[in-house]
């Protein structure tokens, strides 16, 4: 098979879609392996690592596009990017479809682009494996984020996290407890900040009471969410519904109850975002101010840490990628259930993909 490593196009997208140890591996399995020049730099792969494990170097994008029958991305593809894919082509990456315009999905409908989206990929304990790592990078990095905006010089409050003897921590809310707000409960905790978590499933919160003592929990009502967002200093959206966009939890009039200058690091954002005041930011304008609150709305946070995150994401995602490039599609996905929920379009159809939550292109504010 032929498989393809685009270079990504979206602004600050760091990541790549295989690290040179992928391509060696693949190539033990007798595929052959095109990575479009520079694909890997951000990340710190330069061309002569892939060279050396097999892969062969093309210089335009069309080039790497045409020839995959398996193209590796990242991000969600733009659409010129649809477009340059052949008929029946595999396509794999953190897709959101959930949240894409409808040209796009009407593209690889047309096309019969077989997509697959790896945050979609879930065992039958309800894990999302390739979507952990991933999680548990974005969640690490909100407390040192939060540390950063809050600074003066960043327009933030002034407020360092840990407090100092005579001068109480910082108020945090995270709202949800999976993998993401667990990570971000870890950090905020590691940097002295006094911690609330909210979540839906009692179960989630029996688990982080376990793991961190002295956190606050609390089942996410309306009513507790709009009061923590009442007090906090800084408030962390980690919401997901799988394959659906995500629910808004907090309302404008929750934003416009918070202390002038705090903040919302929403990083929901890429499923639509569950704040209502949110909307998609960069890693070059990574926020704005609305109600008087920062907001921090990237959708790809682990980007700014891209060969940790390429590392850690192909880590979980080879064993996938493998079953697509080792076995016709209907075998991969009859052996593996986990991987056929994350098809989203196959043979011209919608699979697993609910469109009816939310606003059509909530996150794809790049293109």
């Amino acid at each position: 098979m032929n498989i393809g490593i685009p270079k990504e196009r979206r602004t600050f997208e760091f990541r790549v879609g295989l690290p040179p140890a992928g391509v060696e591996l693949l190539k033990q399995h007798g595929h052959s392996i095109f990575v479009e020049h520079e694909a890997g730099v951000g990340a710190g792969f330069p061309d002569q690592e892939y060279e050396r494990a097999g892969a062969r170097i093309v210089y335009s994008p069309e080039e790497v596009f045409g020839r995959a029958d398996l193209l590796l991305k990242i991000a969600r593809p733009l659409k010129e990017e649809l477009e340059w894919l052949r008929s029946g082509t595999i396509l794999a990456g953190l897709l959101h479809l959930v949240s894409a315009r409808q040209d796009k999905i009407d593209l690889l409908l047309k096309n019969k682009i077989t997509s697959v989206a790896y945050e979609q990929i879930e065992e039958a304990d309800g894990t999302t494996p390739v979507k952990k790592p991933l999680a548990e990078i974005g969640g690490r990095l909100t407390a040192t984020l939060a540390a950063h905006y809050m600074q003066n010089y960043k327009g933030g409050k002034g407020i360092l996290l840990s407090g100092v003897p005579g001068v109480p921590p910082a108020e945090v809310a995270i709202i949800g407890g999976g993998v993401a707000g667990t990570a971000a409960t870890r950090a905020f905790l590691g940097l002295g900040a006094h911690v609330a978590v909210l979540d839906m499933d009692l179960r989630a919160l029996q688990l982080i009471d376990e793991r961190f003592p002295g956190v606050v929990t609390m089942i996410a009502t309306p009513n507790n969410i709009a009061r923590t967002c009442a007090y906090a200093d800084v408030v962390v959206g980690a919401v997901l519904v799988p394959r659906q966009r995500a629910p808004i939890v907090v309302t404008r009039k929750m934003v416009q109850s918070m202390k002038p200058r705090s903040m919302i690091i929403d990083m929901s954002i890429d499923q639509g975002g569950c704040v209502e005041t949110s909307r998609p930011t960069t890693h070059e304008r990574c926020t704005y101010v609305e109600e008087g609150v920062i907001h921090y709305c990237v959708p790809n946070i682990p980007a700014a840490v891209a060969r940790t995150a390429t590392h850690a994401f192909v880590n979980a995602a080879m064993y996938y990628i493998l079953d697509l490039a080792n076995k016709d599609l209907e075998t991969a996905f009859r052996e593996s259930p986990a991987l056929e929920k994350a098809v989203n379009t196959h043979n011209g159809k919608l699979v697993h993909l609910s469109r009816l939550n939310g606003p059509e292109g909530a996150s794809d504010g790049l293109d």
